[in-house]
């Protein structure tokens, strides 16, 4: 396990495994969130594709995310092995519910400058919102390409529930 994708639904704890993953194994970790958004407003950082790509020819690294669109495709290439986080709704809904009322309450700083905000909370874009109408297509769309032959090499490994996710982590 050099090159790691961690995937799931937005609050299935991509970041959190990623960035303990790396730690346990000295990769390199990418948040791909922080390389997207680059300043306020949510701006999109124009070379976002360059520093993926760039990233992504090392021969070390675990990112957390199943791709933007542009970059999707390179990281599925690329990657040795996907950690599906597959955890049903009545897992995920609480964890991104708490996440932003905290980051919302506590006005945290995230990518780019940016927060989420309480007037956010409308947008049909708001983490919540988007974990819950994303949910059955996300879990399609990791479904369809861990079964797509361009990326059988890859080693998947699903995990269906947040003990199990613990339990894998450590054996690692």
């Amino acid at each position: 396990m050099d090159r790691i994708l961690v995937v799931g639904v937005t609050g299935a704890g991509k970041s959190t495994l990623a960035r303990a993953l790396g730690d346990r194994l000295g990769l390199p970790y990418h948040e791909l969130d922080g390389l997207y958004y680059d300043g306020p407003g949510w701006s999109v950082n124009p070379s976002f594709a360059e520093e993926v790509r760039r990233f992504a020819a090392g021969p070390r690294w675990v990112v957390d995310s199943l791709g933007y669109p542009e970059v999707r495709d390179l990281l599925w290439e690329r990657a040795d092995t996907v950690l599906w986080l597959d955890y049903p709704r009545r897992v995920v809904m609480p964890r991104v519910l708490r996440r932003s009322l905290r980051r919302s309450a506590g006005r945290e700083v995230l990518f780019g400058g940016n927060r989420e905000t309480w007037a956010g909370w409308l947008s049909r874009e708001h983490p919540v919102r988007w974990s819950w109408s994303q949910h059955a297509a996300r879990h399609r769309e990791i479904a369809r390409r861990v079964a797509d032959p361009r990326f059988a090499p890859l080693r998947a490994v699903r995990l269906r529930h947040p003990g199990e996710t613990a339990a894998w982590l450590k054996s690692v």
